[in-house]
């Protein structure tokens, strides 16, 4: 098996304001966006630096998280774990748990964003 990409789909109500969110949280860059005739986004890639993840409007088969739902919890490892998680903050997250040293090492916690997805900040 060749394995080319890989990166994580987030489906969400409102896909705009999620490209908005993270271009402000962690100043994402938009590569390219494609949407339904009625507007909702079917597709749109985003870069952090050399990483990629997906976002996506609901529909079609593809249900946004509901309240208390995790689909997925995204790990990103950054240099200053303090900085990232006050700007998602700043963006609109909300702290689960806090950006602390950990037992296991790291520094890091646990941030929701504003479409229900958590992510797991962290630094080693």
């Amino acid at each position: 098996m060749d394995i080319q990409e890989l990166y994580p789909r987030l489906v969400v109500e409102g896909a705009d304001a999620a490209i908005t969110f993270y271009e402000a949280a962690f100043g994402a860059e938009l590569l390219e966006r494609f949407a339904d005739d009625g507007g909702r986004v079917m597709h749109a890639m985003l870069a952090l630096g050399p990483y990629k993840f997906a976002i996506k409007d609901a529909g079609h088969g593809d249900p946004a998280p509901s309240e208390g739902g995790i689909p997925v919890i995204m790990a990103l490892y950054v240099t200053d774990a303090d900085a990232v998680g006050k700007r998602m903050e700043d963006a609109g997250a909300s702290v689960m748990y806090p950006i602390a040293d950990q037992e296991y090492g790291e520094r890091g916690g646990r941030l929701r964003d504003p479409f229900g997805h958590q992510w797991m900040i962290a630094q080693k």
